[in-house]
């Protein structure tokens, strides 16, 4: 009887291995057609003139973060604004960094820039992106980001601060608050918000990415409010 027992378990446990295998098996494919869809042709962009005329941000001051880079974008948004937000005065209030979703970090933002209506935008076509940074940039506001980004030799899931792009010149100007500004080719900027340039990304982060705890080719968009 004891036996039985024992072998009913072991097939119910080996059946509901067998089926997590599969959820997650079906899960990362689906993330895979997700993110290949986000690479549509993007020529009526590039090749739009009003699009390809440069726009940037100035008054942008590059930190190098202590505590999250989360905290270090809102503390550069916020010096950029005039306010005087820091990493530290953040983590005092709460005892903990509170930002490490996309959508934890929106809220932020919103909570902190109430003259700002900032907008999470995720999975956006390569197009999608380009057109909605071109806009805000026009409008003089730097875009935070969520992309790959290294902190030495290491691949990281990092926030940032976009103030720059020129289509024409093939460039886009990023803050990083790992402590330097960088100035990549549109091809490798998209690269790294499909998070596809992040080599060897573990397991737990690319679970992540296909269950929705992060996202793709996301923007945080903080139009002024009137």
């Amino acid at each position: 009887m004891k036996n039985r027992v024992l072998k009913t378990v072991a097939i119910g446990l080996a059946a509901v291995m067998g089926i997590l295998v599969c959820v997650v098996a079906i899960a990362l494919v689906v993330l895979q057609v997700r993110t290949n869809s986000l690479h549509d042709n993007r020529s009526h962009v590039t090749e739009d003139a009003e699009l390809r005329e440069p726009v940037a941000v100035d008054g942008v001051e590059v930190i190098s973060q202590d505590i999250s880079c989360g905290y270090a974008v809102i503390e550069m948004f916020s010096k950029w604004d005039g306010g005087s937000i820091t990493e530290e005065s953040l983590y005092d209030e709460y005892g903990s960094v509170v930002t490490s979703t996309g959508g934890s970090f929106c809220d932020e933002m919103n909570k902190r820039f109430p003259a700002y209506k900032t907008s999470m935008r995720k999975y956006l076509t390569d197009s999608e992106l380009l057109s909605a940074l071109h806009e805000s940039l026009k409008a003089g506001v730097p875009v935070p980001l969520e992309w790959a980004a290294k902190f030495g030799d290491e691949w990281t899931l990092h926030y940032s601060l976009v103030t720059g792009l020129d289509l024409a010149k093939d460039r886009v100007v990023v803050a990083n608050p790992y402590g330097y500004t960088e100035e990549l080719t549109v091809d490798d900027f998209l690269g790294r918000t499909s998070f596809e340039a992040y080599e060897n990304m573990p397991l737990f982060l690319r679970l992540g990415f296909a269950f929705g705890v992060f996202e793709k080719n996301t923007l945080f968009i903080p139009s002024r409010a009137d």
